[in-house]
């Protein structure tokens, strides 16, 4: 799945300055699509998101963004096979430094070398409550409308990539539309409902003229 910055914005709790900042001083970049030029879309990985948010629960206990960069220095240089530490390891912080979590469950490493153990960030916990929230974000909902006194059902898809969403009506095939938000959304799909039925209406009066 792809993530817009919108979307790492909502799942996450980031600010749009903290996400930008962070990938133009290369901290944390989307690994998917960089940005471009002015007005294209960043596209984060699942993956992206893990680090994202195990970044902030290490700032949010007190852990300042020049500590992380050293104590991910720190484990990239002494664990090359991890690409990702904040996506991969099991981190540990009492507000002061980093530890990190070895194969042998007695041995701890202090990434900073200073500070006790008082807070576990798991960041296997993070994966589970990301993919929670992201499973309900990219849920389908159902509305209906009303387009000349008759109701219809219409199905509301989230667009993860691009923001936004695009709706559909099963009655009608081929019947669609977008919108940034929720009702902008329904009131484009009535629109594009009023339009199919204008030209359902059309096409059944030629072939009966023809006939």
């Amino acid at each position: 799945m792809a993530f817009n910055t919108k979307t790492v914005i909502k799942v996450t709790g980031l600010t749009m300055r903290q996400v930008d900042y962070w990938d133009r001083t290369h901290f944390i970049k989307p690994s998917l699509k960089e940005a471009s030029g002015y007005g294209t879309a960043r596209l984060y990985s699942f993956k992206d998101l893990v680090q994202l948010k195990s970044a902030k629960t290490l700032i949010d206990q007190g852990l300042s963004l020049q500590k992380i960069r050293k104590a991910i220095t720190y484990l990239k240089k002494n664990f090359p096979d991890i690409e990702r530490p904040l996506a991969e390891m099991r981190l540990l912080t009492d507000g002061n430094t980093i530890f990190v979590l070895t194969a042998d469950k007695k041995v701890m490493l202090d990434t900073l070398s200073r500070g006790q153990l008082v807070f576990s960030l798991a960041v296997g916990e993070i994966i589970e409550e990301l993919k929670g929230v992201v499973g309900k974000i990219s849920e389908d909902r159902e509305y209906k409308v009303s387009v000349k006194g008759k109701p219809y059902k219409v199905i509301l898809h989230p667009d993860l990539e691009d923001g936004g969403f695009w709706v559909e009506c099963p009655a009608l095939p081929g019947c669609s539309s977008q919108g940034d938000t929720v009702e902008e959304a329904l009131e484009m799909i009535k629109d594009a409902i009023t339009g199919h039925l204008e030209v359902e209406a059309e096409t059944s009066k030629r072939k009966k003229a023809a006939a």
